[in-house]
């Protein structure tokens, strides 16, 4: 079963978001979307940037939802 993507625990939803090969790009429209209502929700409105790369993006998605209790 070893390197079948769909059973492998190790996919890239749990990889640190430094190690994804896509970090360094734009984040995507969903996740633009969720860290603007989270930061708003959070009253953090400096946790969102347009400039965000998908990782820092997560990251702050993952830091915000620590914060408002929803992790």
């Amino acid at each position: 079963m070893s390197g079948n993507p769909k059973t492998d625990m190790s996919s890239n939803a749990q990889k640190d978001p430094d190690e994804w090969v896509s970090g360094d790009e734009p984040m995507t429209g969903a996740q633009r979307s969720y860290l603007k209502t989270l930061s708003e929700q959070a009253h953090q409105p400096d946790a969102y940037g347009e400039d965000l790369t998908k990782a820092e993006a997560s990251k702050r998605i993952d830091e915000l939802k620590q914060s408002l209790d929803l992790a």
